[in-house]
């Protein structure tokens, strides 16, 4: 039942992947960090050496709403990889890594990139619309991944709303605060930030782009994660839960063969990442059973 499946067995000497193999797992994670990094360079050295150069791409790839006026709609994707200096390229790649890596692996890549993708459309949305209203205070380009990482935030808050995220405060002063309580105070920040824009300046921060990326993120947790067949999961708000494994002993032998032979078909056409913890409960009883003298 489980070491008749080939993907289940210890390879034996001689066999390939026998021995020590180290598997090679790129993150997305990391490569939309490289792509951030390789778009900025870029910007520095057209800036530097090629100033015209420089102006088209500010030109055609920031969001500004004379673009989208002139249909360049791709502004809402191309204007996630720009960033308008060092500071700004690093706390939104240290916010990508710190939240993305572990939402990634549980995700799968491609449902990770399309949450980062559209939270910054989102957010790119929410900022030019603002701007189409109140274009004196909110009609500047945009460039950045704010939006991006303000989702993963949102996202991750939802999913573990309890779980202890340790920060510190000007890189000195440690601060533990609840992921829920990271959001809501996300929130209470951007929304402040536009209020203020209206009084007072504010910096060239696009604080409706923030709000935009972390609604993407309620929503695509609310509306898209909510629901088993995508993801594979039966409950994405307590992923870590562990639910108790069913006692096997009181099962029909047949019952748990069939039970533990459709937990492998998921294995074999999903992966392993997509069991849920009631799957890995039954399919490790079932394991020490068979072992068990």
């Amino acid at each position: 039942m489980l070491d008749d499946r080939d993907y289940m067995r210890e390879p034996e000497e001689g066999e390939p992947g026998w021995g020590f193999r180290p598997r090679f797992r790129w993150s997305l994670t990391v490569g939309f960090l490289i792509a951030y990094f390789v778009v900025f360079l870029t910007e520095l050295l057209l800036g530097s050496f090629f100033p015209r150069y420089g102006g088209f791409m500010n030109h055609y790839f920031a969001l500004s709403n004379d673009g989208l006026a002139h249909g360049y709609v791709w502004q809402l994707i191309t204007y996630q990889f720009m960033h308008a200096g060092w500071l700004h390229l690093f706390f939104n790649s240290w916010a990508i890594l710190t939240f993305g890596q572990e939402l990634e692996y549980m995700l799968g890549k491609k449902r990770f990139a399309a949450l980062m993708l559209s939270s910054g459309m989102v957010g790119g949305v929410l900022q030019s619309l603002v701007g189409f209203f109140w274009p004196h205070y909110f009609g500047g380009g945009v460039v950045g991944a704010s939006a991006c990482a303000f989702g993963l935030v949102a996202t991750y808050a939802m999913i573990f709303p309890r779980r202890d995220l340790t920060m510190l405060i000007f890189f000195v002063i440690p601060v533990t605060v609840q992921a829920r309580v990271l959001l809501y105070v996300s929130v209470a920040l951007a929304a402040l930030g536009v209020g203020l824009t209206f009084f007072m300046s504010t910096g060239n921060v696009a604080h409706a782009a923030h709000l935009g990326g972390m609604a993407m993120g309620w929503v695509y947790v609310r509306w898209i994660l909510k629901n088993p067949a995508l993801i594979g999961m039966e409950e994405i708000t307590e992923p870590r839960r562990a639910a108790p494994a069913p006692r096997e002993e009181e099962k029909d032998p047949e019952e748990i063969a069939g039970e533990v032979d459709a937990i492998l078909d998921k294995i074999s056409a999903r992966g392993i990442k997509s069991l849920t913890a009631r799957e890995r409960a039954v399919l490790e009883a079932a394991r020490k059973k068979m072992t068990r003298p």
